[in-house]
């Protein structure tokens, strides 16, 4: 295997460093494609939002009970929360 150069590096350093920065944003974007989807459109940006809730260490119970309820509002309480926790890092 190749060796990586030191701005090679450099990159996947800073995005494992911001992983979960950026894992947040795509939540955001995520929460709005909910709020306009409909159909099977909604269940399967539903399970999009699932990944990400999962790859944010979110409780399997809170995300049970967000996918159960439908309801986009609910998950966007859940991303203030976090917006919250990871601006005070």
């Amino acid at each position: 295997m190749a060796e990586r150069s030191k701005f090679q590096q450099n990159i996947i350093k800073n995005y494992y460093e911001n992983f979960d920065t950026l894992q947040l944003q795509r939540l955001g974007e995520q929460v709005t494609e909910l709020y306009l989807a409909e159909g099977k459109a909604r269940a399967n940006q539903w399970k999009k939002v699932v990944q990400v809730l999962e790859k944010l260490k979110i409780p399997k119970s809170r995300i049970d009970h967000l996918v159960k309820s439908d309801n986009p509002q609910l998950l966007a309480k859940l991303l203030e929360e976090l917006l919250a926790k990871d601006t005070a890092k």
